[in-house]
């Protein structure tokens, strides 16, 4: 009883955990916005939900074009004309008796016609209403000057003392400091003013200055009332049109608030529904599964699993437009559908395909109804190819079928839109591919995790344990050959009483091959093995031999835990004779005392446990059956009848049936299997006659 609480304990706490991961999922999904293709055209009416701001590319760029249709022409003193100046200043002063009187100061007077020079050459003339946009977004106007040229585009001599906010001699003197030569600056400047300046259109300026002023215009952004019409049915999609469905996607994600008491206690409720209505499902066909830890622990993980892996490939269609744009339909449930097939069964693997195609529908940024019907389609596909799967690399041939089965869904959603042929039936089939091939990969590679984890001998580990070339199967073959034979026949009458009851016929026929694997140790001793007429039982008292027999089962698990064999397996060496009588060996060593008291009979019995499931049970009857058949001379359908009766009844009346839940209907049916098994491999052949030799 403590077990049982103890066992309920975890139970309960494994429905926890998978009700609480599953009200996460739900709280944390992403808002589900039908996304429109561009240059597509829209199949439904669409409106806002919730008021909302877009960025309106195309009122962008109309502002954008009204600002720069204001910009004016940028203008510049022709460089080459500044340069012959500079000359002509040069050549003119060596000449004039000015350059006497400044002989001490020539060094400086160079200076001063550099700098001047230089400040022309990056001197630049625009309209007052272009300056003002300039400075109004913080472009730099330190050398920009308001004088919009006549038609000649000279710049008047004139000019330079008309500006207020520029003098070239001011402009030299910063450069100099306030010791400069006055007498030189006079001189210079007066020269190069004195100038009427050619002026001409700067475009690298201008283009450098539209795209400076381009990048500061900023993004326009429209609203949107709720209820307002972003898209009417039959229109062509435009960018617009994607960018107000995104801004609105956004704002009811800003909008909802997921710390709100009332939001939390939805998903809560949400999610024990499902919960709720999955523990019915199991309470109603499979109440074995609601008792077993190991498999209710299974079922949760795979289902936290599958969701984990939607999230992931939301996540990763969600990042990049173009993915989200190719893989319209993600298969997801069927990376389910292979676990719970391969490691429970088919009808809880439908069950659960059927919910998670539910719950994954809620959940994801999909269309809704076309990725419940794809996933439990392809779903339903994979359970019913599942039933031929033997070798592990057969799963790329079912997800091959998944994938084939996943193409009519896809080309009658083609249909649906009204077109027999487009891209997107093309990037759909591609992306369903694809997502066969990941399921492959991940079903391959996580299998044996479970297996190893939760314990589950699946029919691929199974089939690999039936490999004739396996060690211990090759050793038994060669030193106990009898053992051997006895353990294939044991196998092949266990599958099929197995199968008809509803057991695993599989595991009952691969175990039995290893069910003997203590005779090992001292194979001679059974009766199977002996070669010659000698039988070592004669040189041993009752209790020795019955010792012997007795320890092939301990045998059996050293030798199975040794070679790292599966612990059901290990379970039916230890069960398969549960705590049965030896009786031959106990029926001499009564004979031998002559007084019942004298003799111990817990010493003659196996240690046990008694079997404890169903294929357990098999195997121990069928172990019977097999052997004691082999001892009757007459194998008629009576004889044989008589015997399983017999070693049925005393296997009842012993109690070894107590602890694995067979029934008597289910042991009635496994009787008859068993004596049609033994007539079909016990049969009489005809009797042929010598052949006659001629005499000469």
């Amino acid at each position: 009883m403590k077990l049982f609480i103890g066992d309920l304990k975890y139970r309960l706490l494994v429905g926890f955990i998978c009700w609480i991961a599953l009200a996460c999922f739900l709280h944390f999904r992403e808002v589900r916005i039908e996304m429109l293709q561009i240059n597509s055209t829209a199949n439904k009416f669409i409106v806002a939900q919730v008021d909302f701001e877009f960025p309106d590319e195309e009122a962008t760029i109309i502002l954008k074009q009204d600002l720069l249709r204001d910009i004016g022409s940028i203008y510049q003193i022709d460089e080459r004309e500044v340069r012959h100046c500079r000359f002509d200043f040069e050549n003119i002063l060596l000449k004039s008796s000015e350059f006497d009187k400044l002989a001490s100061s020539y060094q400086q007077v160079y200076e001063a016609a550099d700098a001047v020079e230089n400040i022309l050459i990056q001197l630049r003339f625009t309209d007052n209403k272009t300056l003002q946009k300039m400075k109004e977004f913080n472009l730099p106007v330190d050398r920009y000057l308001v004088f919009n040229p006549s038609k000649s585009g000279l710049l008047p001599s004139r000019y330079w003392g008309s500006q207020k906010n520029f003098s070239l001699k001011k402009e030299l003197k910063d450069k100099f400091g306030v010791n400069a030569n006055d007498n030189v600056i006079n001189l210079v400047t007066q020269f190069f003013q004195n100038k009427d300046w050619l002026l001409i259109h700067d475009t690298s300026a201008e283009v450098h200055f539209k795209g400076l002023l381009d990048k500061h215009i900023p993004q326009k952004f429209t609203k949107v009332k709720a209820g307002s019409r972003i898209i009417g049915q039959g229109e062509p999609v435009t960018s617009k049109h994607v960018a107000m469905l995104q801004a609105m996607k956004q704002s009811l994600n800003e909008t909802r608030n997921l710390l709100a008491p009332w939001i939390i206690l939805g998903d809560l409720f949400l999610a024990f529904i499902f919960v709720g209505l999955a523990i019915l499902f199991f309470h109603l066909d499979y109440e074995d599964i609601l008792k077993s830890l190991q498999k209710l622990s299974l079922i949760v993980c795979i289902v936290i699993l599958t969701l984990i892996f939607a999230k992931v490939i939301e996540y990763v269609l969600l990042s990049d437009a173009i993915m989200g744009e190719v893989i319209r339909f993600p298969l997801l449930v069927p990376f389910a559908a292979f676990l719970l097939t391969i490691l429970i069964n088919h009808r809880v693997a439908l069950y659960i395909s059927a919910f998670l195609s539910v719950i994954l529908s809620v959940i994801l940024a999909v269309d809704h109804s076309r990725f419940l019907v794809i996933n439990l389609i392809t779903a339903v596909v994979v359970i019913v190819s599942l039933r031929s799967l033997k070798k592990r690399m057969d799963v790329f041939t079912i997800c091959g079928k998944c994938w084939l089965g996943s193409i009519p869904v896809i080309f009658s959603f083609n249909l649906l839109n009204n077109n027999l042929w487009s891209t997107f039936l093309v990037t759909d089939i591609s992306g369903s591919l694809l997502f066969c091939f990941i399921t492959a990969v991940l079903v391959v590679g996580i299998l044996p995790i479970l297996e190893s984890i939760f314990k589950v001998m699946t029919d691929i580990t199974l089939m690999e344990y039936m490999d004739p070339n396996n060690e211990l199967l090759k050793r038994l073959s060669l030193e106990a050959p009898g053992t051997y034979q006895h353990s294939i026949a044991l196998g092949n009458i266990a599958e099929i009483a197995a199968n008809i009851i509803g057991a695993n016929g599989l595991f009952c026929r691969v175990a039995a091959l290893y069910h003997d694997l203590g005779k090992l140790n001292n194979a001679h001793y059974f009766t199977e093995n002996q070669q010659s007429n000698v039988n070592i039982h004669q040189l041993l008292t009752p209790s020795e031999s019955a010792q012997v027999i007795i320890s092939h089962v301990k045998d059996g698990e050293a030798v199975a835990r040794k070679y790292k064999l599966p612990q059901s397996f290990i379970d039916v060496i230890n069960e398969h004779h549960g705590t049965t009588l030896v009786y031959y060996f106990y029926r001499k060593a009564l004979e031998a005392k002559k007084d019942s008291t004298l003799v111990d009979e817990k010493a003659f019995r196996y240690p046990g446990p008694k079997p404890r499931s169903k294929e357990a049970a098999i195997i121990m009857l069928t172990d019977s059956v097999e052997a004691a058949s082999r001892s009757i001379e007459e194998t008629s359908e009576q004889a044989l009848d008589e015997l399983v009766d017999k070693i049925v009844k005393d296997k009842i009346d012993d109690g070894q049936f107590d602890e694995c839940g067979l029934t008597f209907e289910e042991l009635s049916i496994l009787k008859k299997s068993m004596v049609k098994a033994l007539i079909s491999t016990r049969h009489v052949r005809v009797k042929y006659p010598e052949k006659e030799h001629a005499h000469s």
